[in-house]
């Protein structure tokens, strides 16, 4: 793996001191983080950006963080409707997210997100939740009766498709079972309703056609908002159901950590639009489908 984060470098010694300078802020922001597996690091990815695991250590040091600074949790749909109402006023709030539902949610991050009075929204791929433990990309996902354990603690779940496809390639049926299947059946689990999605790989924001329909779909089935894997934090105009993420992994030290928090980090979704629009030129952009931050989620 290379030793140098080139994203790192950026966001703090240019990102972070021209912000400074210009002193320019374009509106209320709250960022929502997005973490994965809570387990140590396999070491087989290519860069440290595309790590999906976080250790339990790592992920302490981020949730006390976050506990000093002064930082109050809330959900996607409490961030929406702040946002809108514009009632922020002076308190740091943030929303802390995990995909895929894995175990180790269940076994190391809750104890902590407990110790420090943290909430928390887990997007499940229902596929994958069952009776008993089932694998998912190399690691075990929690069974129903640990997810309702955890709902009647009070943490957050909504739905992350059921397979965990790529939805962009897939035929409408398909798509729409997809959708409406994974939100039906977290809800008969818990026996309540949920209204947040999380858009599983890389999203397609620069194929309107295609998140125009997706919204559509989503607003119909009975969403209320989304989350998707383009870098940033939320503002109020933002379309509620691909709400903007701020990738965290194990290797965000809490310099890092503390500037994404900020807003520092949010310079590289430009970069990445910017890609996007190039492979969908060129005719290379159809499919992302590596285990990654802006490819998998």
């Amino acid at each position: 793996m290379s030793s140098i984060r080139a994203d790192r470098l950026a966001t703090l010694y240019f990102i972070r001191p021209l912000r400074r300078i210009v002193s320019r802020e374009n509106g209320a922001r709250v960022p929502i983080l997005m973490y994965h597996s809570i387990s140590e690091p396999t070491g087989n990815v290519v860069h440290p950006y595309f790590e999906m695991s976080t250790s339990a250590r790592i992920f302490e040091s981020q949730m006390k963080c976050l506990r000093e600074d002064g930082y109050v949790t809330i959900s996607p749909a409490q961030a929406v409707t702040l946002l809108a109402s514009k009632q922020l006023g002076e308190r740091n709030y943030v929303v802390i997210t995990f995909d895929d539902g894995f175990r180790d949610f269940y076994t190391h991050a809750f104890p902590i997100l407990q110790k420090y009075d943290l909430k928390a929204t887990m997007y499940l791929p229902t596929a994958y939740i069952n009776q008993g433990s089932q694998p998912f990309l190399g690691r075990t996902c929690m069974n129903w009766d640990e997810v309702r354990e955890l709902h009647n603690a009070g943490v957050m779940f909504g739905s992350h498709t059921v397979s965990h496809p790529l939805l962009r390639v897939l035929p409408e049926p398909e798509l729409e079972r997809e959708i409406c299947e994974s939100k039906g059946k977290i809800e008969d689990e818990l026996g309540s309703s949920i209204d947040s999605f999380a858009y599983p790989y890389a999203f397609p924001e620069e194929d309107k056609a295609f998140t125009h329909r997706l919204r559509d779909l989503l607003k119909a089935t009975g969403y209320h908002h989304g989350v998707s894997t383009v870098i940033g934090s939320v503002q109020a105009m933002e379309e509620r159901y691909f709400l903007r993420r701020l990738p965290v992994n194990t290797w965000d030290d809490v310099e890092l950590f503390r500037s994404k928090l900020r807003g520092d980090y949010n310079w590289l979704h430009s970069a990445q639009y910017v890609k996007k629009l190039i492979r969908r030129q060129i005719g290379n952009g159809s499919i992302a489908g590596t285990s990654a931050p802006e490819s998998v989620s």
